[in-house]
């Protein structure tokens, strides 16, 4: 975009403009982005990223919440009529409200650069909405990338939550040079595959979810330990709901597989009602 590299970044917005060539192609590509699609890019920045897409998308909506690159971009691309630039924060729109004005309720691919510390924050907006995305492409902080997309045996609750609804792997890190301004972390883009359904049922996600976060209260420990302490219980009843699920309460949290945590909290709900 004309003129977007004097654009003083905002240290408040975390924001990092992606400027590597190379890595943009890379980006797009993953995103399999067909003259059919629409495409919504969270953080659309100083345009590079946008210009790319653009030149694949059926239809383009570029989100970005800096009011001045926002009028930067309109003005960039007024004549691209694939293209609308929305000046808003992804965090309380709705994606009904992203995509309004035309194929609302068809599939669309999320990609963009994401603030790292609301990264985690914006996935899980996309996955919970009542339109979710086909896939995403994303660059978040290599850490949070490495946590999403664990196996068991190195899994968190956030790995859990992920892949609970979408399919996660890392497609390659970035170098901090490949960034304006450089970040002082490392970065990776990672490509999530939203299921249809579930990975795993449960009755009440919220409270699968609070159940996971409790058996990660202390990950380090036995998974019959770590449990006790987020349920505020005593170990022995936690063994009693391991032992209702089958699974071993020697292990550690990190090494429950999705379908162990499922009933594990059916173990749970089970042992709370007859007690």
């Amino acid at each position: 975009m004309s003129g977007g590299d004097r654009v003083r970044p905002r240290k408040a917005l975390g924001q990092h403009w992606l400027s590597d060539r190379k890595a943009l192609t890379r980006i797009v590509e993953a995103g399999e982005i067909g003259d059919d699609d629409t495409v919504v890019e969270i953080g659309a920045g100083t345009g590079l990223l946008t210009e790319e897409l653009a030149k694949r998308a059926k239809r383009l909506i570029a989100v970005e919440v800096d009011e001045e690159l926002a009028q930067r971009l309109r003005h960039h691309f007024s004549s691209s009529s694939n293209v609308s630039i929305l000046q808003a924060d992804v965090l309380t729109t709705p994606a009904e409200e992203l995509l309004a004005g035309g194929n609302g309720g068809v599939p669309y691919v999320v990609v963009g650069n994401l603030p790292y510390f609301i990264g985690t924050a914006i996935i899980r907006r996309f996955l919970q909405a009542t339109i979710q995305p086909r896939r995403m492409v994303v660059t978040l902080r290599a850490e949070v990338a490495e946590s999403m997309t664990a196996p068991a045996g190195r899994m968190r609750a956030l790995s859990v939550q992920i892949q609970m609804l979408a399919s996660a792997r890392i497609l390659f890190y970035l170098r901090a040079k490949a960034f304006t301004p450089p970040p002082k972390v490392r970065s990776a883009v990672v490509r999530l595959d939203v299921h249809d359904a579930p990975e795993v049922e449960v009755d009440n996600r919220d409270s699968f979810l609070n159940f996971v976060h409790a058996g990660f209260a202390a990950p380090r420990k036995r998974l019959r330990n770590s449990l006790a302490i987020g349920l505020g219980v005593e170990p022995d009843e936690s063994s009693r709901i391991l032992a209702g699920a089958e699974l071993d309460p020697t292990q550690r949290p990190a090494q429950v597989t999705l379908a162990g945590w499922r009933d594990l909290y059916f173990a749970f709900r089970s042992h709370r009602v007859c007690t």
